[in-house]
Formats: C-alpha cells, structure tokens, sequence
C-alpha cells in the first residue's frame, strides 16, 4: 500500500521549488494510492489536484481544500460521491471511470454551487434509466456532464419530470446495491477459497519470494498456466476484481526484480583445457598484430582503448602464451615460439593507446657477424680456393721450401736484446746554414720586413 508522504509531494513539486505549503497544483497519478491523507493539511492553497489512476476507494480528507477548483479521480475504485461539501471553490470534477452506482449521492454536490463540469463516464449509474435527467434535475447549477452542455430546455423538461425519473432511479440502485452485496460475498468466498488451496500458497509464497524449487520442471509449466487461467477467466468488473488485478502484477513486478537484484553467475570461460592445450581467446574483441623482427624478437601490439587507464589493464607473459586481462575481459594468445618472459617488456603509447609487447625468443639467441679473413701475400696462391670457408682459431703460415736459408738470417745469431728502458735519440743536423758577407751596396729599408 503506496501512502501520500511529505516526501512523495515535495518530489511532486519541483516546479514550485519543493515547497508545499504554498502548493497550487499537485500531481498524484498513477502512484498506487489507496488513500487520500495529509493533503487537506499541508496544501491549503491547493487548486488541482491530480488522483488519477490509482486505487482510492472513498473521497476523504479534502473538505479543507477551500480553494481547489479541479478535482480529477478516474479511475479508481470510487462507489460514492462524498465529503466535498467543504470545497467552496470547486468547479470541476471528473470521476470517468469509477464503480459509482449510488447515483442518490450526487445529491451532496448542490452545496457547491460553482461547478460546472462533472464526468461520471464509465460508472454503473449511467446504465440508470433517467441518468442525465435526473443529475440535471438535481444540480441546477451545472453547465456540462460528460462533455455535453446542458441546455436550458432539457433542464426545464428534467425538472417537470423529476419524480418519476428519481422513483426509476431508486429503483435502479436498489437492484445494483443489491447485486453488489452479491458481488461482495463471492469474492470474499473466493479470496478464502484461494487461501485455503495448497497449491495456490505455494505458487503465492514462490512469487513473493522468488524462489522455485525447479523451474525446468512440471512447476514452471503449473505456472505458466496458472497465469493463462488468470487473464482468461471472466470476472465481473468490480473494485475486487480490479484490486486483485493490480495486485497480480504487483507481484510479478517483485517476483522480476528480485532476479533483477540477483547477481548473476557466469560460467567460468575455459582458458586451458584439462590436458593442458592454451585456447586462443578474444573477449574485448580488440585488434592484435603479432610480428618478429631481425633482433629474434617478437611484436605483440594491441589495439587498447584510447582513453581506457592503464590500472585496468592487467598482462601475464609466459613461455608459451601470452595473457592480458582488460577490464576483467581475457585475451589471451598462444605464441609460435617459446619466449622469455623475464626479458619481455610491456610498452604502452601516449597517442594510440596500443599496448605493446616485445617477447625475446628463448631459442634464438642474437649472435655477431663473423668477420671475413683476408688473404695476406705470405700465403700461396694455389692453396686458396673460391668458396671456401677458413678454419676458425690460429691459422698456419705455409712457407716455400727455397726461402728457407733467407728467412733463417732475419734474426742475427749472437745478438742478445736488451731489456734497458727506450731512449730518444738525438736529433741530427741535417743541414748547416752558412752566413754569406754583407754586400757594401746593400741599404737596410726599415720599411721592408725581415726575411724569415
């Protein structure tokens, strides 16, 4: 049962800054309201009032809306027309579609003598023979009832005719009180009977709990027609019916959002299978490219969201796979070769946003290029050949036989090398500068330089 509170108005009353004392209009609709409470006492200066579309049974507490002028309750469980004595200032009021078969009651509206419009549309008293009759008789001051204007001779005709259409009218009444106290007792029989049924507790405590003991079974199916049956079978439209209606779907509404509010437990994604093959998984479905450069390298570079931060972004290199964990999505990558995880390195670009991976491999190793040897003029000719490699370590020096004699001599025998430190030489004077004699003619210009 939805209750009229302080906070449900001022949340109503956003256009008048959330203030309710000097509230104008209020709009209540569709808020599964049962009663009608506090309004006469926090919204004095009240003029509208929205009630439509909930579940009031009785108009109540409004006698002190002193200024309201437009009262509107369709659809509601309304039976009869009360308590608006006290609105002094009412000028229209709308009760379409109502359960208002006490058509004696609109009587009580002749102390407001500034209505003008009422709508009883849609209630049991306009079945009544002499239904718009006898409300023109009866409300002098009215000018429209259900959209239709009143008009001066057909009130005349209404008012000369008055007794006979209120004696058809009582009687009418007198058979809808009475079909209604019927109405009453079977569905009062029938609300025991369905408490007393087993299987319908059952079904009832499931739906408020939310809990079904096999829903892939019999049950599930037990329920579904059991809701089919609901809908399809015929039921006077009364106040029970309706409030019985609205509490079915209040029910499945719960039942919805308790699986709602469930956490829901996905199954677990297999990332290695039971003997141990890696699954090659893309659940961000982000783009890759893996490559290997010259260095015995991999390049592993995937296409991470631009603006994504870097703490969301999780990567476990291993020898044979590679796994990064994006926002609690997997991607992993089986590798073609066995890399270092060690030696790997994890890189991220500040333009992009691609993350990058370099994976050394664990069987290629980065070797230097061999130098080529260079045949030097000791060695003979006729023992180097075209397309041969050389031995690696010391090479052997051949030498011909006839210049053994010659090479013996390079060394002189009986000299014994001293191991003295080094000591520059002197330099020698390679040439002498002899002075040539002055001639008598020559003259010293002071203005020529000097020779150097």
């Amino acid at each position: 049962m939805v209750r009229i509170s302080e906070d449900l108005i001022r949340r109503r009353a956003e256009h008048n800054n959330g203030e309710i004392f000097s509230l104008e209009e209020v709009s209540l609709h569709q808020q599964d309201i049962e009663r009608i409470e506090h309004i006469d006492k926090w919204c004095r200066d009240l003029k509208i009032l929205y009630l439509q579309n909930n579940l009031i049974p009785k108009i109540e507490n409004v006698g002190r809306l002193k200024k309201l002028e437009y009262l509107n309750l369709a659809l509601n469980n309304i039976e009869v027309i009360e308590n608006l004595e006290g609105c002094e200032s009412l000028q229209k009021l709308d009760l379409t579609v109502n359960f208002v078969g006490k058509l004696s009651s609109v009587e009580s509206l002749k102390q407001n003598v500034l209505l003008r419009e009422l709508y009883l549309v849609g209630n049991p008293c306009t079945e009544f023979h002499g239904y718009r009759q006898y409300v023109m008789a009866c409300l002098p001051q009215l000018q429209w009832l259900d959209g239709k204007e009143i008009r001066r001779g057909e009130r005349i005709q209404a008012l000369q005719e008055l007794d006979a259409v209120r004696r058809h009218v009582l009687e009418h009444e007198a058979e809808y009180l009475e079909k209604r106290e019927e109405q009453k007792r079977s569905g009062l029989k029938e609300t025991i009977e369905k408490q007393e049924d087993p299987q319908i507790n059952q079904l009832l405590s499931e739906n408020q709990n939310g809990t079904h003991q096999n829903p892939e079974s019999s049950s599930k199916a037990h329920t579904e027609d059991k809701e089919k049956e609901f809908w399809e079978k015929p039921c006077p439209f009364t106040p029970e019916s309706r409030l019985e209606a609205h509490r079915h779907l209040e029910d499945k509404r719960r039942v919805k959002e308790k699986e709602r509010e469930k956490p829901k437990t996905k199954t677990p994604r297999t990332l290695i299978t039971a003997d141990g093959r890696v699954l090659n998984i893309n659940e961000p479905k982000l783009d890759f490219s893996l490559t290997e450069d010259e260095n015995n390298c991999m390049h592993l570079e995937i296409h991470v969201y631009r603006h994504m931060d870097t703490s969301l972004l999780d990567v476990d290199v291993q020898p044979t796979y590679v796994r990064v964990t994006v926002k609690g999505k997997v991607f992993q990558l089986v590798l073609s070769a066995e890399v270092k995880p060690d030696s790997s390195t994890a890189q991220r670009s500040q333009t992009t946003g691609h993350l990058l991976l370099i994976l050394p491999l664990a069987h290629g190793e980065i070797k230097p290029k061999k130098p080529i040897a260079r045949p030097t003029s000791v060695t003979s000719k006729h023992n180097i050949k075209k397309g041969t490699r050389e031995a690696p370590g010391r090479e052997l020096l051949e030498v011909d036989p006839g210049l053994a004699g010659s090479l013996a001599n390079i060394v002189p025998k009986g000299k014994e090398s001293s191991h003295k430190p080094l000591q520059l030489s002197q330099p020698h004077q390679c040439c002498v500068v002899e002075e040539r004699p002055v001639s008598k003619d020559f003259v010293d210009d002071p203005e020529v330089p000097p020779l150097m």
